[in-house]
């Protein structure tokens, strides 16, 4: 980019504005005025609508972490709100959380990107879903202008696509169990911590604790929430080595 490109460019960034749902109503403020503001708690600022013939898969998803409904407006959103809420480092996250707002060289752009999350050291992630085979020329100039303006208020950009089959799979069937539900038998889940004390394949070991049926759901929830660990990269089956964390 040329100084003077860099010149507008930067202006563009201090005349910027977000604006966010607080409390039922629009609120506006420059990018200097919106560091503090916990976006991560925010409404949407657009709805997710659903018609007979939309091209693309909106909906809501339980997010366990925040025991709370997430929007998404694809299922390639939904699989990344999926993978915030499984994420430890995670603590809470929003979906279309503001718009952003900005004019350059006399056009005048908005844009809302997907999610915005939380960090546990209290940093920010800005994320916008999209495969890199759909990023066209007007929608990469705002995931640019967007990484440039989180840059300026120390937040953290991704631009994210799809997600590995494998990984992806699993954290699909894990999230069936992402409910608290399913680790309320306290006394079941710590026989299942204790018969994974040690690394031993999925079912053979759950089959010790008791009925599969019932020690399975325990074993999977626990996984979910990071207490049991495996091998993500590559399809469930019985014969996965699940151990407890940190071992």
């Amino acid at each position: 980019m040329s100084e003077i490109g860099e010149l507008l460019e930067d202006a563009a960034l201090d005349a910027a504005v977000m604006a966010w749902v607080q409390d039922g109503a629009e609120v506006r403020g420059l990018l200097s005025e919106v560091g503090n503001v916990a976006f991560e708690a925010v409404r949407p600022v657009r709805q997710f609508p659903a018609y007979r013939g939309l091209r693309n898969f909106p909906g809501l998803y339980y997010a366990a972490s925040l025991d709370a409904h997430v929007g998404f407006e694809s299922w390639l959103e939904r699989d990344h709100a999926m993978l915030l809420d499984f994420d430890p480092a995670v603590t809470a996250f929003s979906s279309q959380p503001f718009w952003l707002a900005w004019e350059v060289g006399g056009r005048r752009r908005q844009h809302a990107p997907d999610f915005f999350a939380r960090r546990m050291d209290g940093g920010a992630w800005v994320i916008d879903c999209r495969p890199e085979k759909r990023v066209d020329e007007r929608s990469a100039e705002a995931f640019e202008f967007t990484r440039r303006a989180c840059q300026r208020l120390g937040w953290g950009y991704r631009l994210v696509g799809e997600i590995d089959a494998a990984r992806v799979g699993n954290l699909r069937w894990l999230a069936g169990y992402r409910h608290k539900r399913h680790g309320q038998a306290r006394s079941l889940a710590a026989a299942v911590m204790a018969a994974f004390t040690l690394p031993a394949p999925l079912t053979r070991q759950a089959a010790e604790v008791g009925d599969p049926l019932e020690v399975l759901p325990v074993v999977f929830h626990l996984l979910w929430r990071g207490e049991l660990s495996a091998d993500l990269s590559r399809p469930f089956s019985e014969h996965t080595i699940v151990c407890r964390a940190g071992r």
